[in-house]
């Protein structure tokens, strides 16, 4: 793909703006020197110790995910389908959080498991323990690829660097912090790259906004679009699900992606669950994704907004959308992934310019620190400690811990050439999460609510789903399914979750299931209820700390931006 410094796109950065990012990554790597001094067991480098309040542990599970996913992804989106994504929020994120604070963290925080895998070894045992760390494992390296490749495309706009250079200078930043102050660095980091992004963003949709009249100057100019007036309402979404039927769109929305893909990202997989279980009791870290849920329903304005603003201001846009629109190479060079970087381009001002880069910089190293942080904890305890090397001192799974960082940052590098090669950045990671997370939330949520299921559906029925999701994508790739947008996602997340489900029952009804006893703690019905409840004194005391009418607030407002939008 051509690079948009070759095509003389390069950001007109000034000095000021060169300082501002230069004291942003010395401030970065500062607190990961400083947490540095906080380890001194494989637990706090791992775990962070389970000490952080729910405030921090809060933001630092929105901003872990505020990576390419969100900021460059979503922007993307907004360039090709307009109000439809905010799917990705409304019913493909919030119902999910909420549901893992309120149900699932006291058997994740209760159970005091220190990983996702390490939770499917308690109730199936080792084979599917070591089929889902294998599984999970792989996909934090594919995702970090993602984010270490837009990061680096920040820096070859900036500097016209090769695409290969900028890579490894990215990952050199991002594995100084992290293999300095393991999770607690990058969870503090985290909540500082939240308010750097928030605050980067803002003014970008601000600006963008008086550039095209207003609101009602952007739904004049998508309505004269390519794009249409699709692009303007958020239900029933035709054109993001490519189904070209109401009906289904809005089931594929709703089961695709609001339960199958949403639950299984958000309640299993451990980039985001690692950060409730660093908190320091079960009351904050059933707050934590509950916490996160509020942002959370308000990142759209600042990502897909200004990605539906490029889309009819930026004039290799003009030129190029109708072609984009329909997933094909635009003369230009241009792809939707560039939405942001060419607003940037066109509309702030040196100064600003350097603080929205500095943003964009620390959503990027936001999400691929805690790539590299869960692959690091479940690679040392969940494949190394129980398979390889089970009975070492805890200063050698620290060091561990650390050498694993380096090498998930070389693997990393390799893997953001994979995801160079995607046109939409968002449509490449949906792939992702329907092979992995899909499968694991139906064998997940199935093995926690029936405890008739047995260890071996644990890891056949997990594989049975992963092999369907891949070929649902293999069959698309190959033009025997014809799905546009980003149905192939939703169809493979549904078919893996299905399957999974089908086959985890025909195993269980002919295979030997555990008894009650070793189950306790691991399956609803059998766990004592005193036992999913937190202390409501002393610090965990208010009304204003209790998961249960916090949530309340943030349906009833995510019902109300339904309507709304």
């Amino acid at each position: 793909m051509p690079f948009l410094a070759d095509a003389n796109l390069r950001l007109d950065a000034s000095p000021i703006d060169y300082i501002e990012l230069a004291f942003y990554f010395v401030l970065v790597l500062g607190i990961g020197y400083l947490a540095r001094r906080q380890v001194s067991s494989s637990l706090d480098f791992l775990l962070s110790g389970r000490s952080l309040p729910a405030w921090v542990t809060g933001l630092a599970f929105i901003s872990a995910n505020l990576g390419a996913v969100e900021v460059m992804g979503m922007s993307a989106n907004g360039v090709l389908y307009g109000l439809p994504t905010v799917h990705y929020f409304w019913i493909g994120a919030i119902p999910a959080m909420l549901f893992l604070g309120l149900v699932m963290m006291p058997f994740y925080y209760g159970s005091k498991v220190r990983s996702v895998p390490e939770f499917m070894r308690r109730r199936f045992g080792p084979t599917a323990h070591l089929v889902n760390g294998i599984s999970f494992a792989a996909a934090q390296i594919l995702i970090a690829g993602a984010n270490l490749f837009l990061l680096a495309s920040v820096v070859n706009l900036l500097l016209g660097w090769p695409l290969w250079v900028s890579i490894v200078i990215a990952a050199a930043i991002v594995l100084g912090y992290t293999a300095l102050g393991g999770l607690s660095a990058a969870i503090y980091n985290e909540v500082l790259q939240f308010f750097v992004i928030v605050v980067a963003l803002l003014p970008l949709t601000i600006v963008g906004l008086v550039k095209v009249g207003g609101w009602q100057g952007l739904v004049q100019k998508i309505t004269d679009s390519p794009g249409g007036t699709a692009q303007l309402h958020s239900w029933p979404g035709d054109n993001l699900t490519g189904f070209g039927n109401n009906f289904l769109s809005v089931l594929g929305i709703v089961f695709g992606l609001g339960f199958v893909l949403s639950f299984g990202y958000w309640t299993t997989n451990f980039v985001e669950v690692q950060r409730a279980m660093a908190s320091k009791s079960m009351s904050a870290a059933r707050r934590t994704p509950i916490i996160g849920a509020f942002p959370k329903m308000l990142v759209p304005f600042i990502v897909i907004i200004p990605g539906m603003i490029a889309g009819v201001v930026v004039p290799e846009y003009l030129q190029d959308k109708g072609l984009l629109l329909q997933d094909k190479a635009a003369p230009s060079g241009v792809t939707a992934n560039n939405a942001l970087l060419l607003l940037m381009r066109d509309l702030l001002p040196n100064g600003i310019l350097g603080i929205a880069i500095a943003g964009l910089l620390a959503s990027f190293m936001a999400g691929m620190a805690a790539n590299l942080s869960s692959f690091n904890t479940v690679f040392t305890y969940d494949i190394w400690q129980t398979y390889v090397k089970k009975d070492k001192p805890d200063g050698y799974y620290l060091n561990l811990g650390r050498k694993t960082t380096v090498v998930a940052t070389v693997l990393a590098i390799g893997t953001a050439f994979v995801a160079s090669q995607s046109s939409n950045i968002l449509t490449y990671l949906q792939d992702l999460f329907s092979f992995f997370n899909a499968p694991l939330f139906a064998t997940f949520i199935l093995g926690m609510f029936w405890k008739r299921m047995t260890a071996a559906a644990g890891w056949i029925g997990l594989v049975a789903g992963t092999a369907s999701a891949i070929t649902i994508w293999a069959l698309s790739q190959a033009d025997v399914l014809s799905l546009a947008g980003q149905g192939t996602s939703f169809v493979a997340a549904g078919t893996a979750f299905v399957v999974d489900i089908v086959v985890s029952v025909g195993v269980s009804l002919a295979t030997q299931p555990k008894p009650d006893a070793q189950l306790v703690g691991l399956v609803y019905s059998l766990t004592p209820r005193d036992a999913l409840k937190h202390d409501n004194t002393g610090e965990n005391a208010g009304w204003y700390r209790k998961p249960g009418l916090l949530a309340g607030i943030v349906l009833v407002i995510t019902i109300a931006l339904n309507i709304i939008f």
